[in-house]
């Protein structure tokens, strides 16, 4: 699974096929992280079988939707598992079968602790142009060099 910028938030509510004689099985709903709903599917079956005594061939999925937007993540490392909320694949190398993430949350710039991330509050924050971009109307058609962008 991707821990890039490319997961989406998932939904995905699902149970146990029913028998003679249960007809009526309780529902077991997720938020799923993954990057398409089929994935979601199947990381969904893939905590359940953790958690309860059921697998995808004695169950099925009864809703799966997209949610958007409302990051707190749970880490397995080699010890024991980790809850916390920062970016583990860049600053801790986790691979991305050991990350799941649980909850998404927008946090107030006062609760924001690392300098990385502090520095960024400023609300006259300026950056420097990156390369210089000539307007079309003072470009040259034909010319014998090529054009340095750069400062």
């Amino acid at each position: 699974m991707k821990a890039s910028g490319t997961l989406r938030e998932y939904k995905v509510v699902g149970r146990c096929l029913p028998t003679p004689k249960c007809h009526t099985l309780p529902l077991y709903r997720m938020r799923i992280f993954a990057p398409n709903h089929v994935v979601a599917k199947s990381r969904f079956w893939y905590f359940v079988s953790q958690l309860k005594k059921m697998k995808k061939s004695s169950g099925e999925i009864v809703y799966c939707e997209q949610m958007f937007e409302t990051i707190w993540l749970r880490y397995d490392s080699r010890a024991s598992t980790h809850y916390c909320y920062r970016d583990m694949g860049a600053r801790h190398r986790a691979r991305a079968y050991s990350i799941h993430i649980m909850k998404a949350e927008e946090i107030a710039a006062s609760k924001c602790r690392r300098p990385a991330v502090k520095q960024f509050h400023d609300s006259k924050i300026k950056f420097p142009p990156p390369h210089r971009v000539l307007r079309r109307q003072h470009k040259p058609r034909f010319t014998t060099k090529r054009s340095n962008t750069f400062f």
